[in-house]
């Protein structure tokens, strides 16, 4: 299994990214799909998640209204819009994917987000 985040980078306050997260090697599409972060000192929290049927999503308060999870399970991609952005979401940002009928999870090795003047 392994899960590959890309389009972090440096961006200003007030600007757009959106992570990418491709899934290879999982036997089915019935996975949660999350996004975490983590901030330099800070340990890692959640920060979206998406059911495998995309129907049902959740967000951290920090991000809701900033932030969209999707997912095309066709791509085995996930993805993470995120506007608006702040100083403090600077972070590493990793994906998981989530087995909740064996209880196993699967993680990216995370890509840098930057947000900066």
């Amino acid at each position: 299994v392994q899960l590959v985040e890309s389009g972090g980078g440096l961006v200003q306050p007030g600007g757009s990214l959106r992570l990418s997260c491709a899934a290879s090697g999982l036997t089915s599409s019935s996975y949660i799909m999350s996004w975490y972060r983590q901030a330099p000192g800070k340990e890692r929290e959640l920060v979206a998640g998406i059911r495998s049927d995309g129907g049902n999503t959740n967000y951290a308060d920090a991000v809701t209204g900033r932030f969209t999870i999707s997912r095309d399970n066709a791509k085995k991609t996930a993805y993470l819009q995120m506007n608006s952005l702040k100083v403090e979401d600077t972070g590493v940002y990793y994906c998981n994917a989530y087995y909740p009928s064996h209880g196993r999870g699967y993680w990216g090795q995370g890509t840098q987000v930057t947000v900066s003047s």
